[in-house]
């Protein structure tokens, strides 16, 4: 491009691409791209369709969140005004910077004008940031929840939207940077033909850091936190059930005992006057065997009750333990699953985000970069089926939007 020396003039691309592109030299003799260029007619659809319905999918998603919190009063609560700004950021995602970068994927260079450049890429550094920054304030919230038991009664909404402002404060902090400067001057992609963030190394290090990895190691740490005292807590719990059901089974037996040594104490009286009379013979052997008998057989029956109690006892013991041990194995796959994909979504592209700028020009191939890119795009649309598939509350108001029961009870 550089030996083109007209003033104005059209040219085909390699091989394969089916739009010729206009390109254009400037006063100071470089050439600015005027058209778009695509790989192949089957590029161009597939890409569309599936990069297309993952938008779709991304904008319902967290448009059912928005609209679950909004019309469920059980969900118009303190605690879930930060899962309503994730929403928001996972939708301004799906809105303003998905449509724009499968612009940037089926095309082969960067035909829009530099503005539109900068304001795409702002944008994606904007609410990618806050939808990674919100997911370490819901960790920070929930661990304050269950380390501290005043909280959740003390929780204002005045706590919860500071916490929000700052999310958005920083993320901005982070995005603006390279519109004012902080980005390396040959990156124009008018000439380049390419719209990427500042490859500046200064500025990657600090955007890297502050929106992924300093985020991410606060949220493994919290979230191991949280796990740990779930777990104590549970342990606690399942000591105290063992120790009432202890207390418990040495009461019954108590009670048991004294029960046979009253019924004992009733009964050696009527012994004692059979055995002294003088007069019944033979039949006084025989009544003291009745009595022995009817003894024997009570104390059968009291001891049979007596085992069998400790039984039935033991049995609710090991259910309950069964239930704690589930509840304590779905905690942490719970958390497990939280953690693990915004990481699997989100590491992949940071490795290569940290890492190009030091590497030379094109060493990584844009095929890779698109992947790890429309996989970190891809947490926006796991957030609102992983923060809502474990609660029953958004599940249920999921099925009224879905059957309009909430337009039902506005027409009666």
């Amino acid at each position: 491009m550089s030996n083109l020396t007209d003033s104005n003039m059209s040219t085909t691309m390699p091989s394969g691409s089916l739009f010729s592109t206009d390109l254009q030299t400037t006063t100071q003799g470089r050439v600015k791209i005027l058209g778009p260029v695509i790989f192949s007619m089957e590029h161009l659809i597939g890409t569309s369709v599936v990069l297309g319905i993952m938008i779709l999918c991304t904008i319902v998603g967290n448009v059912f969140v928005i609209a679950a919190i909004i019309l469920e009063k059980n969900l118009q609560n303190v605690a879930n005004y930060l899962v309503l700004s994730l929403a928001v950021a996972d939708l301004m995602v799906a809105t303003m910077v998905m449509p724009l970068s499968v612009v940037s994927v089926i095309s082969r260079v960067w035909f829009l004008n530099a503005e539109m450049c900068d304001m795409w890429i702002s944008f994606d550094v904007l609410c990618c940031t806050a939808s990674i920054l919100h997911l370490l304030a819901i960790s920070v919230d929930r661990y304050w929840a269950v380390t501290h038991i005043d909280y959740v009664r003390n929780r204002t909404a005045k706590r919860i939207l500071i916490m929000i402002a700052l999310v958005w404060i920083i993320a901005l902090c982070i995005s603006i940077p390279p519109l004012f400067g902080w980005k390396n001057t040959d990156n124009n992609p008018e000439i380049t033909g390419e719209c990427i963030i500042s490859q500046d190394h200064g500025y990657t290090i600090f955007s890297t850091v502050g929106a992924f990895y300093l985020p991410t190691l606060l949220m493994m740490i919290i979230y191991g936190k949280i796990f740990m005292v779930a777990r104590e807590r549970i342990r606690r719990k399942r000591f105290a059930q063992m120790n009432k059901i202890k207390m418990s089974q040495a009461a019954t037996l108590n009670t048991e005992v004294t029960t046979l040594a009253v019924r004992n104490q009733k009964d050696s009286p009527s012994r004692m006057d059979v055995s002294e009379g003088p007069c019944n013979g033979g039949s006084s052997g025989e009544h003291d065997d009745n009595e022995n008998s009817k003894l024997r057989t009570n104390g059968h029956f009291d001891e049979s009750s007596v085992h069998m109690l400790p039984r039935q006892l033991r049995n609710a013991k090991k259910a309950k333990e069964k239930l704690e041990m589930k509840r304590e194995r779905k905690a942490a796959r719970t958390l497990a699953i939280i953690t693990g994909a915004f990481i699997v979504c989100w590491l992949p592209f940071f490795i290569i985000a940290v890492s190009n700028p030091f590497l030379e020009r094109h060493q990584i191939p844009d095929l890779a970069l698109n992947i790890v890119l429309w996989l970190g795009y891809l947490n926006s649309l796991l957030n609102p089926v992983i923060y809502t598939i474990f609660n029953p509350e958004f599940r249920n108001a999921f099925r009224k939007i879905l059957f309009g029961k909430y337009s039902m009870k506005r027409r009666r």
